[in-house]
């Protein structure tokens, strides 16, 4: 990564006293001073733009010593706070100490590098584009009805190596239905433009004017007048609405059964049913869990969504450079949707606000962008003895932390899920609307996408997603293996050819894993110094996945592979590194590669680093390959995906055994299903050692026996 050093006053600064919790978000307070410091180096009339102002996380070696003590009720040290700032004169990062009032570091990013996105750079690239002659102009070829609303949509350019150095848009045009065009919701993704400008965004300027080809190749076809479609809407005065359907109530008469506690301005500590973590929230990653511990136990440090890839399959120009990476290019936090009571999340909700920056640095609140509730989830484990007729039952009641962000046209629900048998799960819905373009109505397939409406073509594309999950299980010092299941050859022993072993592999380098189905291969993070006090095996969590799922399809020497490093495997083990917290790297918009965790492996294994019982990161993919379906539009079902992260030999039985039974009194359903029971035959010992059969099932063979003499 090229950086140059800028020249800043160490003393730019005046010394705040923040006695804040050393992983709290920056408060509104700690942005301005940020803020301020910066614009202290270049003085009132030097205009400045933001990107980012974000809590610069402590050292591990500092802060999880801090966190063991804070939890045992020991004295603790104070940690600086520092800060993390994005902005452009030039495209400069800087570090700020809050602390002690000194900027410690103030860098000027070199090529290739580009900061996120933010919402007042779209709005002006939107605003630029639309009002310019040249871009008036094609649309007036189109001869669209007077009235008619054309909505841009500014993607971020992507890569290809031809001419992309500059901070560019790739503009993409629709039309809201020309019939209703005073409806500000209106479904504009049902009519696509031909027309595809691209703007500069580091000189407010347009670059040229791209026509999308509409065949089943790469002709470009003048633009003619358009002809107009029907609409295809998805708001609910727009549909027929079932009458049928009854309303379902979640209550919880007492509240729900979490505590919480501030964790600084807009952070919490959490804790339910044994589990206790603390909830931060940032720009780039949104929610982000530290110090996850269960009964006491370690065993998380830190849990993140760390990137995700939407890479598209349309080989044409320009939509071959079409491969969104919307935590890197925008932010997780950026993009976080204020969450509705009863609609986003039900039954006793509560909420937390995120704070971040506008592009002046002034702190912008995001409210409601996390919601914690709890949730039934079917039952959690039973068994009915047949020959009592008795039911032991036990539901799984769910702590859900939860936020939705909206990508422009996609919507993903990101959701962590804790239970009470020391499960945690990280939740992917994926939903919203199609990112379409237009096709020739003459058309109604092409190898590369759906068409899901008259003239509306779907590329395909997939949707891969990498988890960060920075293990500390009773302590740092872990290892990851993998667990495979294999058939004992056929012997005296296993003459009949049924039997079958498992086998572990410890991984001793960074490197890239896979799954393998076929082997029924797990990957555990296990911790050697504790074991179990029954079977002696080392305590350990296993990582449960959605794999295999098909990795980036686009070949390894194209720029959609080589930027999202994380894409190729379904896991990723590395040692741990200050700043490795995004699996494509820190700067992904227009990158190039190089800069994620595919290269850390790479070096890490080069410079023979070992990592057994040492502190690691894991890094786990999982995803869906989006063939477009008709179903899908004008609005996606939502698509689930779920990593789980369950303990192996970690307790010494099932962690919800003590979770109170399920009954009617406590549950208040309004049906009851019949009892279940059926004889038995029990073996009961004499005073001689004998033993002697009875019971029901006894009682029933005789009846049998005797019907049979009769």
């Amino acid at each position: 990564m090229a950086t140059e050093q800028i020249e800043s006053s160490t003393d730019a600064m005046s010394t705040h006293e923040f006695n804040i919790h050393p992983i709290a978000p920056l408060t509104s307070a700690e942005v301005e001073a940020s803020r301020d410091a910066i614009k202290s180096i270049y003085g009132p009339s030097t205009g400045l733009l933001f990107k980012q102002i974000t809590l610069k996380e402590p050292l591990k070696e500092e802060l999880a010593p801090y966190l063991d003590a804070e939890f045992a009720g020991l004295p603790t040290r104070i940690i600086d706070r520092r800060a993390f700032i994005n902005y452009y004169i030039r495209n400069t990062a800087s570090i700020v100490n809050l602390t002690k009032g000194v900027i410690e570091q103030n860098l000027r990013l070199g090529a290739n590098l580009h900061g996120n996105v933010d919402a007042e750079e779209m709005i002006l690239a939107e605003k630029l584009v639309l009002e310019h002659e040249d871009v008036k102009a094609e649309i007036a070829k189109l001869q669209l009805p007077e009235g008619a609303i054309i909505i841009c949509d500014p993607w971020t350019y992507g890569s290809d190596g031809v001419g992309d150095d500059s901070r560019m848009f790739q503009c993409y045009l629709y039309m809201r239905d020309p019939m209703n065009s005073t409806f500000a919701d209106s479904n504009h993704y049902a009519l696509p433009l031909p027309i595809s400008p691209v703007y500069d965004a580091a000189k407010a300027e347009l670059v040229r004017i791209d026509i999308v080809p509409t065949g089943n190749d790469n002709t470009i076809k003048p633009v003619t007048p358009y002809k107009i479609k029907p609409p295809s809407e998805y708001t609910s005065e727009h549909q027929r609405l079932r009458t049928d359907l009854k309303p379902l109530n979640v209550v919880q008469p007492e509240g729900a059964s979490f505590k919480f506690s501030k964790l600084g301005e807009t952070g919490e500590i959490i804790e339910w049913q044994k589990w206790f973590f603390r909830v931060g929230f940032n720009a780039r990653e949104g929610v982000v869990l530290y110090d996850v511990r269960y009964d006491g136990r370690p065993l998380f440090y830190r849990l993140s969504l760390s990137d995700m890839s939407i890479p598209y399959a349309d080989p044409r120009h320009p939509f071959h450079k079409k491969s969104a990476f919307d935590l890197g290019d925008v932010g997780g936090g950026a993009l976080a949707n204020n969450l509705q009571l009863g609609c986003d999340c039900l039954g006793s909700i509560h909420y937390l606000s995120g704070l971040i920056c506008d592009s002046t640095g002034n702190p912008q609140p995001m409210p409601n962008a996390i919601c914690i509730h709890e949730q039934d989830a079917g039952i959690s484990w039973k068994h009915t003895n047949y020959r009592t007729g008795r039911a032991s039952l036990v539901r799984n009641r769910e702590l859900v932390v939860q936020s939705i962000i909206t990508a422009a046209n996609y919507e993903y629900v990101l959701a962590f899920i804790f239970n009470q048998a020391a499960e945690l799960t990280y939740e992917v819905r994926a939903t919203g609307v199609l990112s379409t373009q237009p096709i020739d109505d003459d058309l109604t397939s092409v190898p590369w996408g759906t068409v899901v409406h008259p003239g509306v073509l779907a590329a395909h594309h997939q949707h891969i997603f990498s988890l960060r999950i920075d293990p500390m299980l009773d302590g740092l010092s872990n290892r990851l293996v993998y667990e495979e299941a294999l058939p004992m050859p056929r012997s005296p022993f296993n003459p009949h050819g049924v039997g079958y072993y498992t086998q572990e592999t410890v991984i001793s380098k960074a490197c890239g894993l896979d799954a393998d189905p076929g082997r029924g291969r797990v990957f555990k993070i296990q911790n050697t110094s504790v074991r179990h006090p029954v079977n002696g095996k080392p305590v350990a969590y296993k990582i449960q996945a959605p794999h295999p799922f098909q990795k980036m399809v686009a070949d390894r020497d194209s720029y959609h592979f080589k930027r999202a490093e994380f894409a190729d495997h379904d896991l990723y083990v590395v040692p741990y590194a200050e700043g490795q917290l995004y699996s494509a790297g820190q700067y992904t918009n227009q990158s190039r590669g190089g800069t994620g965790v595919r290269s850390w492996a790479s070096q890490s294994a080069s410079d023979g680093g070992d990592i057994v019982d040492k502190d690691l990161v894991l890094f786990v993919q999982f995803g869906l390959q989006h063939v477009p379906r008709a179903e899908d539009f004008p609005v996606m079902p939502a698509e689930t995906l779920r990593v789980t992260m369950k303990p192996v030999n970690f307790f010494e039985r099932n962690p919800a055994i003590d979770v109170p039974p399920s009954e009617q009194g406590f549950n208040k359903s309004t049906e009851v299903t019949a009892e279940h029971r059926q004889g038995g035959v029990e073996g009961v010992v004499g005073a001689g050692g004998e033993c002697a059969c009875e019971g029901e099932g006894q009682k029933e063979m005789g009846r049998v026996e005797e019907k049979s003499m009769l």
